[in-house]
């Protein structure tokens, strides 16, 4: 991510035209933190101040028209706008002094047509409703309205994804380039957003997740659109890219207030700050291996990994581990490679189902069988359990790599939380094995140091 140049050959400068949203969740807080967390410079036109919280809006108070022309006009004029996108505005006579300032600067916009807020709140006049669909709809680059807000738009009654498809084509009739209606609020294993452009139809489909840090959703994923566009990336790529920093930030989200905590727009960016250090970690974790002494003794015949996922991991691709694994010399000492992403299956499965259960936990080693070592974690006081895979279901074994996560939620059950240890006996042609879970690479090194010490000793 470039976090310097766009297409113009200096910094992207995006723009929100909304209200201020005082529990910083959804409004220009949450569009400044996405613009910052593409590389876009952020700017403000204020059309409202809230007070609200993650469960309630108990004050609207619009600025004045002539102040948000004022702030329109000032960036315009200084830093230029590449690309605008619009949240809350309250009330017809603001929504036709935005349409105006977009028609006067010319730069790409994005309609998100605020309607009601997380809370239930309406952010939108009844009357105003009429003018967005007349005045601001039919200029837009792109317009993002959730289920309910298209319903408004179009007058029809959206089901499945086909009626999102028909009202997505009817809202294209009003003037717009492009319209994306969002299926957040539709039923399903999938959140799937359905994308109108020039004709071709395109769906954007992402796990839907059981959490309630969901406040500024539409906000952050139009705001994501605008800061591609604002790059020169096209309509389609800049859809896309908004999806996954949305449904990123749904997923780890900030878990504060009462009601709905906010999604959390820079996950991604913290995400790609996160790689180098786990890397480093790893590498750390192994050269501390290496002292402990007869460590080999532990090396499995399939070989031993250690592995440590990224903060806001989202699938194996984000799992460190050791390529070809640790494996023994014949001096008694062990041997790897320099650690990377992807390189190891085995672990990544153990590790991202564990962090189903506890995010925390986001390392594991696997070592050899060792009855010894696992009566040692016991006594140190270490949660110890296990699964059999003789007991594996036909239909989990026939599926690759079912094994490992159907086996850590049986260890799971047998002790009610997740297990510091866990093992298994083996299965014809599969070796018996231990896995020790940790926060990280050199805490999974220092458990396995404390018990292989105690029985060494």
């Amino acid at each position: 991510m470039d976090l310097r140049y766009g297409t113009h050959g200096r910094i992207p400068v995006a723009m929100t035209i909304a209200g201020s949203d005082s529990g910083g969740g959804a409004g220009i807080e949450a569009d400044l933190k996405t613009f910052a967390a593409l590389g876009v410079h952020g700017t403000v036109a204020l059309t409202a101040i809230t007070a609200q919280n993650t469960y309630s809006v108990t004050g609207v108070q619009d600025v004045e028209l002539e102040i948000i022309a004022k702030q329109i006009d000032a960036v315009a004029e200084d830093l230029g706008i590449d690309a605008a996108k619009t949240g809350m505005l309250h009330t017809s006579e603001i929504i036709r002094l935005v349409a105006e300032k977009v028609k006067e600067y010319g730069f790409p916009l994005v309609v998100d047509p605020v309607m009601i807020a997380k809370s239930g709140a309406p952010l939108l006049k009844k009357e105003a409703v009429k003018t967005l669909i007349e005045v601001l709809i039919p200029i837009a680059t792109v317009i993002t309205p959730n289920i309910p807000e298209a319903e408004v738009i179009t007058g029809l009654k959206i089901e499945d994804k086909g009626d999102m498809l028909k009202a997505a084509k009817r809202i294209v009739e009003l003037g717009p380039k492009a319209v994306v209606v969002k299926g957040g609020h539709a039923k399903g294993m999938f959140s799937i957003d359905i994308l109108y452009h020039e004709g071709e139809v395109i769906e954007f489909k992402s796990p839907r997740y059981e959490v309630k840090t969901t406040h500024g959703t539409g906000c952050s994923f139009s705001a994501a659109i605008a800061a591609e566009l604002a790059k020169g990336k096209d309509v389609v790529s800049a859809v896309k890219m908004a999806k996954k920093l949305i449904s990123l930030g749904i997923r780890y989200g900030i878990p504060v207030g009462k009601g709905h905590g906010p999604v959390n727009p820079m996950a991604i960016l913290y995400k790609e700050a996160a790689k180098y250090s786990v890397l480093r970690r790893v590498f750390n974790a192994l050269m501390k291996l290496e002292e402990i002494p007869n460590i080999s003794r532990l090396v499995p015949e399939v070989g031993m990994n250690l592995a440590e996922a990224i903060p806001y991991a989202e699938d194996m691709g984000d799992v460190v581990a050791v390529p070809g694994r640790v494996r023994s010399s014949r001096n008694g000492r062990i041997f790897w490679s320099y650690p990377d992403f992807n390189a190891s299956s085995h672990l990544a499965r153990y590790i991202m189902k564990a962090m189903e259960y506890d995010p925390s936990i986001r390392a594991a080693i696997n070592v050899r069988f060792n009855r010894n070592f696992i009566e040692a974690a016991e006594k140190l006081g270490f949660k110890v359990s296990y699964y059999d895979r003789r007991e594996e279901p036909p239909e989990v074994k026939a599926v690759e790599g079912m094994t490992v996560q159907w086996g850590l939620e049986q260890a799971i059950k047998r002790i009610g939380c997740l297990p510091d240890v866990v093992y298994h006996e083996g299965d014809w042609g599969k070796e018996p094995m231990i896995v020790v879970f940790g926060c990280d690479a050199v805490d999974v090194v220092n458990k396995v140091a404390k018990i292989w010490s105690s029985i060494e000793e």
